[in-house]
């Protein structure tokens, strides 16, 4: 091979057929070129302990970094995801091109550095504040392509359409004047986006109809056509005034209604999908779609918890996302998916399939594939042509020591925090060491003013 390959040597590695032992990995052009088990370490070999395939994140609002914290003052009459959302869009009042780019790009770094590699980006901030469209319609979009340009973090796109305020085609909320358009103007912000994010060379754009709430019937087939093979994305019943409202609306719930009026496959991802039947759960499952489970957000919002143990028994597939990023933590978000089952049904190691399964081994497994499938980029695996976005853990870390295979995962999701994560590679290129992102410095100051700026 030529001197441009990189070659990466690890003592143990999660490949596609299980954990193996002395791996060395050669990179070029971005990709994995080849994978060799059982072989000696050489000179030239860059030399790790423990590789893992990256995280997909298949949710993420990046901006809401900047607001994470200053929603956990208590109300006057009880607060929840609504109230939430009115400071959420106070915020967004705000927030011009420059710093929305800075707070993006910190999202972005820390997502790296927490395990993820590629991110979703669930984009609805469209307009100028006063809700005039920019000159370019995808300016914000391109803000978000140069974030994860700076940062080196995968891109799926998800421009979404928005044009109601509640179902049955309720004029927008002025609070939400810098999301709406109609679906000529989102051709035309799509078509801009997918120009916005050519120079990423791997980056995929999909569509994302905001929620049954925020599209008509017609809408949303419309908008899901403009995606063709890509991916499309939708809020669905996350709270139980939404599963409410639509049964008002419509006389069935969010679910139940999208299955019936919505040609849903493989291409889709319901994120959420909370406050779901038995029969839509698997119904769901028999879809082929991914549902999109941000434990961490819905935790912090008062969401509630999704029917996880019965959606994976019935065949369903998931990937995980930060969602509001209050929190950006990858092992995290799976902690706290598998703690709220244990909650509710008063058990324990309840995501792992069979007697003898880890339970931290079945969840990350089980959120590489659903998060890679929902974001459209090909597999997340360490194997030949993927991509070359690769983890590595510190096995110096005291919860590391003395692990072996899936115990590793098991200790890094449910017994470790900080310092976990050593490096991460993003198409072969090294964008974290020793913990942290290698522009970290210079990303934090940037945000630092920025949110000077939106908040003073």
């Amino acid at each position: 091979m030529s001197e441009a390959v990189l070659r990466l040597w690890f003592g143990h590695a999660l490949l596609p057929e299980g954990w193996a032992r002395n791996v060395r990995l050669s990179i070029a052009d971005g990709r994995i070129a080849r994978v060799e088990n059982g072989i000696d370490r050489a000179a030239a070999d860059e030399a790790h302990a423990i590789g893992l395939p990256g995280m997909p994140n298949l949710h993420s609002h990046a901006f809401q970094r900047g607001m994470a914290g200053l929603a956990e003052t208590r109300g006057p009459d009880g607060d929840s995801f609504w109230t939430w959302r009115e400071i959420m869009y106070r915020f967004v009042e705000r927030l011009e091109p420059g710093a929305f780019e800075a707070i993006a790009a910190m999202a972005f770094a820390e997502m790296l550095e927490s395990g993820f590699t590629r991110v979703g980006e669930f984009h609805y901030l469209h307009h100028a504040p006063d809700g005039t469209p920019y000159g370019n319609p995808a300016e914000m979009a391109a803000r978000v392509a140069a974030a994860a340009a700076q940062t080196g973090i995968g891109l799926t796109l998800l421009p979404v359409f928005y044009a109601h305020s509640g179902f049955g085609a309720l004029p927008p909320k002025p609070t939400q004047r810098r999301f709406i358009n109609t679906v000529e103007g989102f051709a035309k912000l799509l078509a801009a986006s997918r120009a916005a994010v050519a120079g990423l060379g791997d980056a995929v754009v999909g569509v994302a109809p905001h929620s049954l709430r925020a599209v008509t019937q017609n809408e949303l087939a419309q908008v899901a056509a403009l995606a063709g093979r890509t991916p499309v994305h939708i809020h669905i019943a996350e709270q139980t005034k939404e599963v409410e409202g639509c049964l008002a609306w419509s006389g069935q719930r969010p679910v139940q209604w999208l299955l019936k009026h919505q040609s849903i496959d493989e291409r889709w991802c319901l994120v959420h999908a909370t406050h779901v039947t038995d029969k839509e759960t698997a119904d769901i499952a028999r879809s082929g779609s991914v549902v999109g489970l941000c434990p961490i957000t819905e935790a912090n919002l008062g969401d509630g918890v999704f029917p996880a143990e019965s959606f994976l028994a019935a065949g369903g597939r998931f990937g995980i996302g930060s969602d509001s990023n209050v929190l950006i933590d990858a092992a995290e978000e799976l902690r706290t998916l598998e703690y709220g089952q244990r909650l509710i049904h008063r058990r324990r190691n309840m995501l792992a399939a069979a007697k003898g399964m880890s339970t931290g081994g079945e969840i990350y497994r089980a959120a590489l594939c659903g998060g890679a499938q929902a974001l459209g980029a090909g597999d997340a695996a360490l194997k030949t042509g993927a991509s070359a976005d690769i983890v590595t853990l510190n096995s110096h870390h005291p919860a590391m020591i003395g692990r072996l295979d899936d115990a590793l995962l098991d200790s890094w999701i449910f017994a470790a925090r900080g310092g976990t994560v050593d490096s991460v590679w993003r198409r072969g290129r090294k964008v974290v060491s020793g913990g942290r992102h290698v522009w970290r410095d210079a990303i934090a100051e940037r945000y630092r003013k920025a949110l000077v700026e939106v908040l003073g």
